[in-house]
């Protein structure tokens, strides 16, 4: 997603885990736990005929949860979990601060006595919050319900957890966006509008990553102190590795899927991971006959695209895939970018890159930004900016310097230039003086990455790998960013898990994961 000007403070473009974008409807059993305590309203007389007794609150540590209802953005929708109301001062140093509520969901194992520990899924982004994004994850720690309890709690500043939303200004007359240029002074304008909405309602200082660990180590303490069993997305991976450095002793397990070293500064390899990424998909085209018959070089004619942009950026018109209303929008090397980059996230969307650019170099830029319209309407709901803005500039945005390096990639220098140009306005947090440190552990730990990740590519992984004693790494054939869904990665989970031996995980199942084969027309890869 690129960032425009009246979208600037979402800084849609900078994410780091998009997450899988299906939607798989997940309904918990909330079954009897004979390791909690629990109340009925009503108790049933012995004479009475023998009925399900459907429970109304269930106590856990000092929390009384009751059924609820987790929804999903533009979506019917729901999850079934148990929640309580939940409060942690804005500003930990200052007991007379602010409190603000935290949304938190427990989706219930089917076990009658569930284990102790407590599986935690830590949303990606950063921007997601983790009870909208349990649906994408659903079916990968589906498995892990059978006996465990999983926590969903919403990091401070996304979803229902005191979000950091603001506004957009209005789109101007004639349904288009004007992407033909950067302003550095339209962002900081837009970003300073955003800090003004939010007066009255939250400090964005404090909505960090070191804070949302307290907040989630304060919320364990309240749900009688079990042990976790992290399962970080993404930027996920960053707040699963900065919990685990303050609180060690809570965690029982640790798995990083799309894995973000500590000492990565979010943003400045960007650039450079895109292209690579599009080099290794392209490549498969021009080793495939059929492929490299139909489209040539289509690393060679996305630049040619992209150059001819630059020249001359223009309206265009295409159909709406949702509503099939003429939409117009500027296309220039900015839009371009942004749409190649999001359909870099997914090998079925990457899968259809030769094909779309294919058609927009030869005028039909329907399939390219119908389809990227639909991906931006997906993140732009489920991704806070403002949150996102509080975390990058307070723990990275110091640390950005300049890469002319990156100007000739189809992602250029936009993406450092914008967060540059948010963080000159936005407040800053503090960051502890170890938080690039790299991680030191010997917790059992898996670590997932996918081979053709445009923005946490394999060697992120390795990285972090280094300062482990009791972990391994899974690199997944063909697969993108997040791969915690793909082939039998459950099933690894799941046993990862179960017996904290990474060691000895057979991982003869991922062999059978192969990369989508690159369509040759809008029906599919050639036969």
């Amino acid at each position: 997603m690129s960032i425009k000007g009246r979208t600037a403070v979402r800084i849609g473009a900078v994410v780091i885990g998009l997450g899988a974008l299906a939607w798989n409807h997940f309904h918990a059993r909330p079954n009897a736990d004979d390791a909690t305590k629990e109340t009925v309203a009503e108790s049933t007389p012995a004479t009475a005929p023998r009925t399900p007794v459907k429970l109304e609150t269930w106590k856990l540590g000092s929390l009384t949860l009751t059924p609820c209802e987790l929804g999903q953005p533009n979506s019917g929708l729901t999850t079934a979990a148990w929640c309580a109301p939940f409060e942690v001062p804005e500003h930990r140093d200052d007991p007379q601060s602010r409190k603000i509520k935290l949304k938190f969901g427990v989706i219930r194992s089917s076990a009658q006595l569930a284990s102790k520990d407590m599986v935690v899924l830590l949303a990606g982004g950063p921007g997601q919050a983790a009870t909208e994004n349990w649906p994408a994850v659903a079916g990968a720690l589906q498995p892990l319900l059978a006996h465990r309890h999983v926590l969903l709690l919403d990091q401070r500043g996304t979803g229902g957890s005191n979000p950091l939303t603001c506004k957009s200004e209005e789109a101007p007359a004639g349904g288009h966006d004007d992407e033909s240029h950067f302003d550095a002074n339209k962002v900081r304008d837009e970003a300073s509008h955003c800090l003004k909405q939010l007066e009255g309602k939250a400090d964005p200082r404090y909505y960090t990553t070191t804070v949302a660990a307290q907040d989630l180590e304060d919320l364990r303490q309240a749900l009688g102190a079990p042990s976790f069993d992290l399962v970080g997305i993404s930027y996920g991976t960053r707040m699963a590795q900065q919990y685990l450095m303050r609180h060690a002793d809570a965690v029982r397990s640790v798995i990083l899927d799309g894995v973000v070293p500590n000492g990565l500064v979010l943003g400045e390899d960007f650039a450079q991971n895109l292209d690579a990424a599009l080099k290794a998909q392209f490549a498969r085209c021009t080793s495939d006959d059929a492929c490299k018959q139909r489209f040539g070089d289509p690393y060679q004619t996305l630049y040619q695209l992209r150059d001819a942009l630059r020249a001359n950026p223009h309206k265009v018109s295409f159909r709406d895939p949702q509503n099939y209303q003429t939409v117009q929008r500027v296309l220039s090397e900015y839009s371009l970018a942004s749409v190649v980059r999001m359909f870099a996230y997914s090998p079925i969307t990457a899968a259809l890159l030769p094909v779309s650019i294919d058609a927009a170099a030869h005028g039909d830029v329907g399939p390219l930004l119908g389809q990227a319209k639909l991906l931006s309407g997906d993140l732009s709901d489920t991704m806070n900016g403002g949150m996102q803005s509080s975390v990058i500039c307070s723990e990275d945005a110091d640390l950005l310097s300049p890469r002319p390096q990156d100007a000739h990639t189809i992602l250029g220098t936009r993406m450092i230039d914008a967060l540059q140009a948010v963080c000159a306005v936005w407040p800053k947090g503090t960051r502890p003086a170890d938080f690039h440190e790299p991680l030191k552990s010997d917790k059992p730990i898996l670590l997932l990455s996918g081979e053709y990740d445009p923005v946490t590519p394999p060697r992120y992984g390795d990285e972090v790998l280094k300062g482990l004693g009791n972990a391994r790494h899974f690199v997944l054939r063909g697969q993108g960013h997040n791969v915690i869904n793909a082939g039998c990665a459950p099933e690894l989970v799941k046993h990862f898990v179960e017996d904290l031996a990474p060691a000895k995980l057979d991982a003869k199942c991922l062999d059978r994961l192969h990369a989508t084969p690159q369509f040759i027309d809008f029906n599919g890869a050639a036969p």
